[in-house]
């Protein structure tokens, strides 16, 4: 199918590097607000086509997708238009910035019968099918509880201003911090969470901001949490606690821990991660049990990682384009899409709900839910 991508910024160079794996997408064009930051794009990754405005682009016959790679307090904007125009539309996370529009989004798309989608797509990746796939098969029995994380370091302790993409775009470390580093990536086990044990039913949440001066020159106009935690009840009384921070070391790890015994995989932005499972010790001392901090030195099973001819062993990025790939497929096939509009909208409010207590409530009865989401068909 034919897309053309708004937004030529930092993450764009992600996304292209990885469109070569799926050829049945065509990119018919560009469009950046920023002119000279497209010609840049453009020029890097030879793309002939820069759409001079977003009407331009969103009223091209020749576009079937538009992918939003917009900074996130343009999401909500860029994606109506696309909509409005009767384009089906890829978004990256979140949805939106403010639940309501997120629910504006969902009900237009629904209304104009037109797919709407959101990243992350990590969930589609190897690593994620694979640990669903223990989980289906019931290996480590009864689930009572998982532990994530989404931690990345102290970000502000690097030189995060010399972070330069492939093209040349800067790491917008303004947005980012402005955005929370909640919103920009507790989506990525959100989306396993909830594909994993279904929607949640409430969610209890804490959030704040620890390092209020994270740079010297330019002023932050808003100060976002730089922590948070989300503790969320799914059905069958399986609980999950996500923490979500740039202060902890890095560690992008999950411990899935059932009556049988643990699943643990090593990193979720890793689609070739490890993933172990290990049984609960049956006959010993309680004492002599080995806990979740000290499972790497535990004996373990390594789970051989379900395929897909998509996967490239050598390249260890994510390939942020396995999430537009599903969603033209849906279209072509006529199916619902495992990334659905509903879905999006879930994890969009489950991470409102982290970043805002204060504003979605300390605890959040979830509005939003979804049908069930399909495992991938070679992960079956």
């Amino acid at each position: 199918m034919r897309i053309a991508i708004v937004g030529c910024g930092y993450v764009a160079d992600f996304y292209l590097h990885t469109l070569g794996r799926h050829p049945e997408l065509k990119l018919v064009g560009i469009m950046d607000r920023n002119l000279t930051r497209a010609q840049q794009f453009s020029a890097y990754h030879g793309i002939e086509k820069i759409y001079p405005t977003l009407d331009d682009l969103i009223n091209d016959s020749e576009v079937d997708i538009v992918v939003n790679l917009t900074n996130p307090h343009s999401h909500y904007e860029v994606t109506k238009a696309a909509l409005g125009a009767g384009k089906h539309v890829y978004c990256e996370k979140p949805l939106a910035m403010e639940f309501e529009h997120a629910v504006e989004l969902v009900d237009l798309a629904r209304e104009k019968n037109l797919y709407l989608s959101s990243a992350p797509c990590n969930v589609l990746g190897e690593a994620a099918q694979t640990a669903w796939k223990v989980l289906r098969n019931n290996e480590i029995g009864k689930v009572f509880v998982a532990y994530a994380e989404m931690d990345d370091g102290m970000i502000h302790r690097t030189r995060y201003r010399q972070w330069i993409s492939s093209s040349g775009a800067p790491w917008p470390w303004k947005d980012e911090f402005e955005v929370g580093c909640t919103m920009e990536h507790a989506g990525y086990y959100l989306t396993w969470l909830a594909a994993f044990f279904g929607p949640a039913k409430r969610i209890t949440s804490f959030s704040q901001n620890l390092v209020r001066d994270k740079q010297t020159d330019t002023p932050l106009d808003k100060l976002t949490s730089d922590f948070s935690v989300g503790v969320m009840e799914f059905e069958n009384n399986i609980v999950a606690r996500l923490t979500c921070s740039i202060i902890a070391p890095h560690n992008r790890s999950m411990h899935v821990i059932g009556e049988e015994g643990v699943l643990t995989i090593e990193d979720c932005w890793d689609y070739e991660t490890n993933v172990y499972k290990q049984k609960t010790p049956i006959g010993r001392r309680i004492e002599e049990w080995p806990v979740v901090s000290n499972l790497f030195g535990v004996a373990r099973e390594k789970v051989p990682l379900v395929r897909t001819t998509r996967a490239n062993k050598s390249d260890k990025t994510m390939d942020y384009f396995r999430g537009v790939t599903e969603l033209a497929e849906s279209i072509q096939m006529n199916r619902p899409t495992r990334l659905s509009a509903d879905f999006s909208l879930h994890i969009t409010e489950l991470a409102l709900a982290m970043q805002y207590p204060e504003k979605l409530g300390t605890q959040r009865e979830l509005v939003s839910t979804f049908e069930g989401v399909s495992p991938m068909h070679w992960a079956k």
